[in-house]
C-alpha cells in the first residue's frame, strides 16, 4: 500500500507541473485566431486526470492522435501488414475531424478553455 500512495502523489505532481507549464498558442497571442490545434494540451491534461468527456469536449481528435501515434511505432516495429493502410485512413479521419471541429469553433466563435 505504501507503494502506491508515493506514484500517486507523483502521478498528481506531475499534472500539477504540467498545469502550470502550458505553451501559448502563437496563433492566438500574435493574430488572435486560434489553431486547428488550440485545446489539444488541455484536452490531454484533462485526459490525464481522467476526465475523457472533457478531454473529448476539448480536442476532440486526441484520441485517435494518440492511437495513431502509437500505432505508427508498432508498425516499424512489427511491419503490420495492412499498417500503412491503415495509417493512411486514420490520418485521414483525423484530419477531417481536426478541420471540422477547427471550422465549427471559427464558426460559432467558441474558445478553446
Amino acid at each position: 500500500m505504501s507503494i502506491l500512495i508515493p506514484a500517486s502523489t507523483g502521478y498528481l505532481s506531475v499534472i500539477q507541473w504540467i498545469e502550470h507549464h502550458l505553451l501559448s498558442c502563437p496563433s492566438k497571442k500574435f493574430l488572435h485566431l486560434e489553431c486547428p490545434g488550440c485545446g489539444m494540451q488541455r484536452s490531454l491534461l484533462a485526459l490525464l486526470k481522467g476526465d475523457l468527456i472533457e478531454s473529448i469536449r476539448m480536442y476532440p481528435a486526441l484520441l485517435l492522435l494518440i492511437f495513431l501515434v502509437t500505432f505508427t511505432f508498432l508498425h516499424l516495429k512489427f511491419d503490420f501488414k495492412i499498417g500503412a493502410s491503415l495509417i493512411k485512413w486514420n490520418q485521414l479521419f483525423a484530419g477531417i475531424i481536426i478541420l471540422t471541429f477547427y471550422f465549427y469553433k471559427l464558426i460559432t466563435h467558441k474558445t478553446c478553455i
